[in-house]
């Protein structure tokens, strides 16, 4: 029998990625729930019906019998509606920032704005199943982990665990993603005469995906240069991770740890040494492929990882931290 999960946040890019894979996958039964009123919402064919509807309320959760919510909204929204669909006996995948960080200091001071769920914040796992499965399967709130650092992470934290980079000369993340990653909203910046035959940074020092990164990588703030860069394509990102190893370190031994760190993970890909993933690689897939390339001469590494920042960075991770919350194998869906 399938079980009914909701997707509040529908329209938005990843809300659409949540339903196009929801609807192949052969246990869930998912659910629009309404939040606002929308008349951006794309038009369907004749005779089409579609995934039924209801109010997001704690009440539509409760008549139901929704096991789980995804809320792929912005954050103020997350955390407004979380403690509503937890009190109504639902499980919580939030899609935004508004509970990745521990602390209401750390999210103010990178969200530029107040946190109103301080012991939700306290309380929700960190969905990046490569490294937290067991939180995540016990969990009734999981953070989805930002687009960004996913990549970032997967990418970095198996060397630094091993000791292999020497911190001291900094770690480089040069990001590049489609607009998408941007949202459906209309903007100036994401239009298309603004991105076609354009390239773009943006949140110099500042951007909001940092602290992910330090929290779960081990890595200092002042250590980390991470700078992204708005792609001229609609999904993808590709990150260009540049690092000093440690003295003797050559490409076996990075080899090794990345093979150590995700040995039977499923959405993890590993190139040769000296090889390096691109954008079609991963897009429209839940995999994160990571390549590198090692100067043993000058101690200098190229680390290259790419997702689709619309699956891997966003619902395709969280089907897989539905599955593991609702005791379904992991890849369902998603392979």
């Amino acid at each position: 029998m399938r079980i009914p999960v909701g997707i509040v946040g529908f329209r938005g890019y990843s809300g659409q990625e949540l339903v196009r894979i929801l609807e192949r996958h052969s246990g869930a039964d998912p659910w629009l729930l309404e939040h606002r009123a929308d008349s951006t919402e794309r038009p369907r064919p004749r005779g089409y019906k579609g995934p039924p509807r209801a109010p997001a309320t704690a009440e539509s959760v409760a008549k139901g019998a929704i096991k789980l919510v995804f809320l792929a909204t912005p954050p103020e929204v997350s955390m407004e509606l979380a403690p509503q669909m937890l009190a109504a006996g639902a499980k919580v995948v939030d899609l935004s920032g508004a509970f990745r960080l521990r602390t209401v200091e750390n999210y103010a001071h990178w969200y530029r704005e107040p946190h109103t769920q301080a012991a939700l914040l306290e309380e929700a796992a960190y969905g990046l199943p490569e490294f937290y499965r067991d939180k995540v399967k016990s969990a009734r709130l999981v953070a989805n982990p930002g687009c960004y650092p996913t990549a970032a992470n997967l990418a970095i934290r198996p060397l630094v665990a091993a000791g292999l980079i020497d911190r001291t000369a900094g770690i480089i993340c040069d990001a590049k993603s489609g607009t998408s990653g941007a949202g459906r909203k209309p903007s100036l910046k994401t239009s298309f005469c603004e991105v076609t035959e354009n390239f773009s940074a943006y949140s110099l020092l500042g951007h909001r995906h940092v602290p992910e990164v330090l929290m779960h990588s081990g890595l200092e703030e002042a250590e980390f240069y991470f700078v992204a860069h708005l792609l001229p394509v609609d999904r993808g990102i590709l990150e260009t991770i540049y690092v000093r190893l440690q003295p003797g370190v050559d490409a076996t031994q990075i080899l090794a740890a990345y093979e150590k760190a995700y040995a039977g993970e499923p959405f993890l890909r590993l190139y040769e040494p000296g090889e390096a993933p691109d954008l079609r690689a991963v897009q429209r897939t839940n995999f994160c492929d990571i390549g590198f390339k090692v100067d043993a001469g000058t101690r200098r590494a190229v680390i290259v990882a790419a997702i689709d920042n619309l699956v891997k960075g966003a619902a395709g991770q969280a089907i897989q931290n539905m599955n593991l919350m609702l005791g379904w194998p992991e890849t369902e869906g998603l392979l």
